[in-house]
């Protein structure tokens, strides 16, 4: 099915789960589409079955709590962070609900977590105000940036390269084999001290990246650019991250 304007909007909401008693904070789909994971305030991890339209297995993680849930490249692993306790990342199993490894080093709340989409490495962003590279079979962080305010991750569709959002008000590209050079490309984007942002997605060509922000707006982005091609979910645009508009280009060396 081609996903056209009017596609779009013949949308209705076929059904409602409501497993949660708190906020669902965080879900994402497995690498084969036939499941879901969620994330909620409740400290529950909740499995989805998307071929049959139903829950299949509540897990929880009260000690811990749970945060950013990614599935790793195993449809039967997680990696989250923690909103309790402490900011340490934990890679769980779900097949007997145990941790395989826990990625300590951040400080403060983990803002930011992605997969790379090619092998076991990924990303994680945090209020203390770094990213750090991991591999899931280290506990031991690969790589750590240091940033001028709290960012928001992502790798692009061959995970050759990263994305981060510092600020609020600018994208940073990043080749993952030299990252420690710098970013490649910088665009700076007018701040909005109304909200902030809260994540970053590549397009699957890679050539767009998606800014969501907790103020209910979404801004698609020129990935080679960083102009702003389109906004979504505010139609005021004086209010609510409207804005968001590109101030100018600036290319690192």
């Amino acid at each position: 099915m081609k996903l056209t304007d009017n596609v779009l909007r013949s949308f209705r909401v076929a059904k409602v789960f409501r497993e949660n008693s708190d906020k669902i904070n965080c879900f994402d789909f497995s690498s084969n589409g036939e499941t879901i994971i969620s994330s909620s305030d409740d400290d529950s991890l909740v499995l989805y079955d998307c071929q049959e339209g139903k829950p299949k297995r509540t897990l929880y993680s009260k000690k811990y709590g749970v945060d950013l849930i990614r599935y790793t490249h195993a449809a039967n692993t997680v990696v989250y962070s923690s909103n309790k306790i402490d900011d340490t990342i934990r890679y769980l199993s779900l097949h007997d609900n145990k941790y395989i490894r826990y990625f300590p080093g951040h400080n403060k709340r983990v803002t930011a977590l992605s997969m790379s989409p090619v092998d076991d490495t990924f990303i994680s962003g945090s209020v203390d105000k770094t990213i750090r590279l991991w591999d899931l079979r280290s506990p031991n962080c690969q790589g750590l940036m240091h940033l001028q305010g709290k960012p928001v991750c992502s790798f692009d569709p061959e995970g050759l390269i990263f994305a981060a959002g510092v600020n609020s008000e600018m994208v940073k590209l990043y080749d993952l084999r030299s990252f420690d050079k710098g970013p490649f490309a910088t665009f700076k984007l007018q701040y909005d001290r109304t909200c902030e942002w809260t994540g970053l997605k590549f397009s699957n060509d890679g050539k767009l990246i998606l800014v969501s922000t907790n103020g209910g707006a979404l801004r698609l982005l020129d990935a080679f650019k960083g102009a702003v091609m389109h906004s979504f979910g505010v139609r005021d645009h004086t209010q609510s991250c409207g804005h968001l508009k590109p101030r100018r280009t600036l290319l690192d060396t």
